[in-house]
């Protein structure tokens, strides 16, 4: 990935796992709960989706699957095994990332 791609993942960009479950947290209080979803990213660790219950969105990182687990469960935040429609339907995007994302389709 070219250098400032927002798809680029430096180890420097990981959360040490008490900043972890702090954001984890944060994030779950100040939108009323939330549900996370881990994705394996390779040997960068694992992406946690976080959708909060007001249908806001949000991602952290960890090092790997079972530290993001972890992180969620002490954060008490659920965890779901797979994308469902229901979680995918409370998503609500903001209008900066529907723009950011049309600017990447006419780029290519």
């Amino acid at each position: 990935m070219a250098e400032g791609s927002d798809t680029t993942l430096t180890t420097e960009q990981i959360a040490p796992a008490g900043n972890l479950i702090a954001g984890i947290k944060s994030f779950a209080d100040g939108h009323g709960g939330a549900k996370a979803v881990i994705e394996y990213v390779g040997r960068r660790g694992a992406r946690i989706v976080l959708v909060g219950e007001d249908g806001t969105w949000d991602d952290q990182f960890a090092n790997s699957t079972d530290v993001a687990r972890r992180a969620c469960e002490t954060a008490g935040v659920e965890v779901e095994n797979e994308w469902e429609r229901e979680l995918i339907e409370q998503m609500r995007p903001s209008n900066d990332l529907w723009r950011s994302m049309g600017r990447r389709t006419l780029a290519r």
